[in-house]
């Protein structure tokens, strides 16, 4: 399987690099990300540590572990897991959000690797990682499958993929589109299209065509009442998250 030569859409990345410097605003055009980043903290570092069989109550408990965090917009991730001990690279396709993701990590001290380029210019260059993290971005490629499958070949034999995205069905439009966007006002007018949500049986599908074993499916529900977000084991009827596997060689 080869990934195609680019998975990027230039219109979604123009949308993201307009909103560029209000990406540590917390209570910015990024508000909902930053509401949610525990919780997907929460998730990605309880698999990664499960998987690689680490404590996370040590000091540094992934140190010696590679991480791509593919979409670092940024670095509301890659500085948790450099905070974590991980060599982390945040690779994103919006140029603009790399000079915000650099200023911050050096301002806390955290020394990220961020790079303006693609999944595939990174498989095909033969860059190899312990852990991609793919959060949020799959519903904003121009081709879903060749994007996964540059992260399949990203990974080392026995490596983890982590992928979230947004579930399309009526609830979801009502949540993500007219709630996130029009009511709430929390993200631009168009940030999301539905027709470019994944169904998790799609999603599924997907991974397993991109040569993944797909191990886990988790929801991330937001709460109006608590103001809050959690996850669920059981409701994925707009955002969730999977996790996924590269066999290990034989």
């Amino acid at each position: 399987m080869q990934a195609s030569q680019t998975t990027v859409d230039p219109a979604e990345i123009a949308k993201f690099e307009a909103m560029a410097a209000e990406w540590w605003d917390p209570e910015g055009k990024f508000k909902p990300l930053h509401m949610l980043n525990p919780c997907r903290l929460d998730y990605i570092t309880g698999q990664i540590a499960a998987h690689y069989g680490r404590d996370l109550s040590k000091q540094m408990p992934f140190a010696g572990l590679r991480i791509l965090d593919i979409g670092c917009g940024g670095g509301l991730l890659s500085e948790p897991m450099a905070r974590l001990g991980a060599d982390v690279v945040g690779a994103d396709a919006a140029e603009g959000n790399l000079p915000v993701a650099r200023i911050h990590a050096e301002q806390s001290g955290l020394p990220i690797d961020y790079r303006h380029t693609t999944a595939e210019a990174m498989a095909e260059a033969g860059e190899q990682f312990d852990v991609v993290l793919n959060m949020e971005v799959i519903e904003h490629v121009a081709d879903p499958q060749g994007f996964l499958i540059a992260s399949q070949q990203l990974l080392k034999p026995g490596g983890l993929l982590i992928c979230s995205t947004i579930n399309r069905n009526p609830k979801s439009y009502a949540v993500a589109i007219l709630g996130a966007e029009v009511i709430m006002r929390w993200l631009p007018r168009g940030t999301h299209e539905w027709a470019k949500f994944i169904t998790p049986v799609e999603l599924s599908d997907l991974l397993q065509g991109a040569g993944l074993k797909h191990t886990d499916s988790k929801g991330f529900v937001f709460n109006p009442i608590t103001w809050s977000w959690s996850i669920s084991p059981t409701d994925l009827s707009v955002n969730y998250v999977t996790a996924s596997t590269k066999a290990a060689k034989t």
